[in-house]
């Protein structure tokens, strides 16, 4: 079993916050592998870090700025729409040219997919190793008492008198 190093970002609940793995501070901000074999928690400062993580949105930033190519020609057509227009319906405009840029970005802008640098891959990989041994130990302890608990696992005292 290998465990994949692509990772998705999600958020919990503020009341379902835990320690950071790098930092130990409350966290909200998770990783998760796509099969959900494993999950860890981790600040959202630390995933903008380069020495942690890469990102792979690279693709996704390059279909917006294409957009953005898109609506600007768009947006040069509707100038000139507007310039033929009189000035009463330049007026009537709902939204003030001031608060047409102050819109913030939308989650869908931040990364969501995640490729861990190979230290802290590795470290996932060792964590993950100990944790299966840890359930394998504690599976095999159990099985080890109940056969000692019975009786007929040790071997019957010779009744022969010879």
């Amino acid at each position: 079993m290998s465990l994949p190093n692509v990772w998705h970002h999600r958020k919990v609940a503020d009341s379902s916050a835990k320690g950071c793995d790098l930092c130990y501070k409350p966290s909200t901000s998770v990783l998760v592998t796509p099969d959900k074999q494993d999950h860890f928690y981790i600040c959202a400062a630390h995933l903008k870090e380069v020495r942690f993580c890469q990102k792979e949105y690279d693709e996704k930033q390059r279909k917006k700025k294409e957009a953005e190519k898109g609506d600007d020609k768009e947006s040069k057509d509707k100038d000139k729409a507007k310039d033929s227009a009189p000035e009463a319906e330049k007026k009537d405009d709902p939204k003030p040219k001031d608060q047409a840029g102050t819109e913030k970005p939308s989650q869908d802008e931040e990364p969501r997919v995640f490729e861990l640098q190979r230290t802290f891959y590795q470290q996932r990989l060792t964590k993950k190793r100990q944790a299966e041994e840890r359930k394998r130990q504690a599976e095999m302890s159990q099985r080890n008492r109940e056969r000692l608990s019975n009786p007929s696992f040790f071997p019957a005292v010779p009744k022969d008198n010879i």
